[in-house]
């Protein structure tokens, strides 16, 4: 942008109030994950009713709760590159669609493979969503927003958590079948596909509800200096910050998904939960989660607006959350309290989704036009875990006949995920002279 048209804009921006069209946009983007992750819980809630009906066996139940990943995890970078070559507003709303009819299929399923198949169409249509919400975030924040929108988006992924044990729950009490809980969330979801695509935009040029003002914000015409262009990030990510956010990411995404997957079993099999009991403990332990994501995000941003360097913030609060959740994994078979377990399970998901700040580092780490392909790399490394971690757990389960070996699996995750965080150079922002 030349200084003549700078000025133009700063002097428009400035007779007008900046409509607040990107928090919008990013409320939609926060219902899409909300319900992204009640319909990927589904299962788990129904896990201990449809284990009876189908006879499976931990290690199939282990198995079946895997299967999501499989495709979800194969089609993240094939997903980030779609999303940067067509832009996220198709492949969100299409996604959500489509998920939506798998999550309705699911219903009909006769079997441990019947249901399967479902999973795996399941996890093919979500794998874009996240990384399509990162896009989103390099093309309708600034970057002094980025660590609000980042957990603000993936704070939905708790609140689905919380909300999906609920629900799913009261479905299958009310409805008296899991099918036609199933059934319901899937035509949910379907019509939440429709409402996607009547509001997102790519460009947030295009939205007709943003004024000038707010169009300044966002690419920062009225912060930049005259003749002067703001670099975001390097033109290629350095070896060792890709190493350490890919093995962070998986490390966090193996508890994560860990706790997802195999928490509502633990609940009722380790502290003898009922349905309705492990509903409501779900719905706690995973709201505060959601509080944990949006904790970070809102003090990681008030920290940088401060003056503080990025890599002292986020090394800061990636490797506190990583530290208190180790901790919390250790101490927990040395409480005997059905209720303490609870409220140390709900502590440890929210130091845990301070790890939602990953979701700020593609729009630092990549230029802008390869953000969807990194954080289809870096959601690639975390779904791989959502694949092997339901499995693992199984595994251990069957073997040793208890969850104390899985929490101390789980401590050595945490362990892993400070390690891969200390290795990501952060790049501080920095304005050039434009040519």
């Amino acid at each position: 942008m030349s200084q003549s048209a700078n000025t133009a804009v700063r002097d428009l921006s400035a007779a007008e109030s900046s409509s607040t069209v990107r928090w919008r946009i990013f409320a939609i983007v926060f219902v899409v994950v909300v319900i992204n992750l009640i319909d990927r819980t589904t299962l788990s809630i129904a896990m201990p009713t449809i284990g009876r009906e189908f006879a499976l066996s931990p290690a199939m139940q282990g198995v079946l709760l895997s299967s999501f990943f499989w495709s979800y995890a194969l089609l993240q970078v094939p997903g980030g590159w779609l999303i940067d070559r067509f832009g996220p507003r198709r492949i969100i709303a299409g996604s959500t669609v489509l998920w939506g009819a798998f999550q309705a299929l699911a219903a009909m399923a006769t079997g441990g493979l019947s249901l399967l198949l479902t999973r795996v169409g399941l996890g093919a249509a979500e794998a874009p969503v996240f990384p399509a919400g990162a896009k989103l975030s390099s093309l309708w924040l600034s970057p002094q927003e980025r660590g609000r929108g980042a957990v603000f988006m993936d704070s939905g992924a708790p609140l689905g958590a919380a909300f999906g044990g609920v629900i799913i729950s009261f479905l299958i009490l009310v409805l008296q079948s899991w099918r036609l809980a199933f059934l319901v969330a899937g035509l949910a979801t379907i019509a939440l596909g429709a409402v996607a695509w009547r509001y997102l935009r790519d460009d947030p040029a295009t939205h007709p509800g943003v004024n000038a003002a707010e169009l300044s914000h966002i690419t920062g015409a009225t912060t930049a200096e005259p003749g002067a262009v703001l670099v975001e990030a390097p033109p290629r990510i350095a070896p060792r910050s890709m190493a350490g956010l890919l093995v962070g990411r998986m490390a966090w995404a193996m508890i994560n998904f860990g706790l997802l997957t195999w928490g509502p079993s633990y609940l009722a099999q380790a502290r003898g939960f009922d349905l309705k009991q492990m509903g409501y403990a779900t719905f706690v332990i995973f709201l505060c989660g959601m509080a944990g994501s949006l904790f970070a995000g809102f003090t990681a941003d008030a920290l940088l607006a401060r003056g503080w360097a990025r890599s002292t913030v986020y090394k800061g609060m990636l490797g506190l959350s990583g530290l208190a959740t180790l901790s919390a994994f250790i101490a927990l078979p040395y409480v005997s309290d059905p209720v303490g377990a609870v409220a140390i399970l709900s502590a440890t998901l929210f130091f845990l989704y301070w790890g939602s700040l990953y979701w700020s580092l593609p729009t630092v780490l990549a230029p802008r036009e390869k953000v969807g392909l990194l954080g289809g790399v870096m959601n690639f490394a975390g779904s791989s875990s959502g694949i092997a971690v339901p499995i693992i757990t199984g595994g251990i389960l069957q073997l040793f006949g208890n969850y104390y070996a899985v929490l101390l699996f789980f401590a050595g995750c945490a362990a892993l995920y400070i390690v891969g965080t200390s290795l990501i150079a952060f790049p501080a922002l920095r304005l050039a002279r434009s040519a």
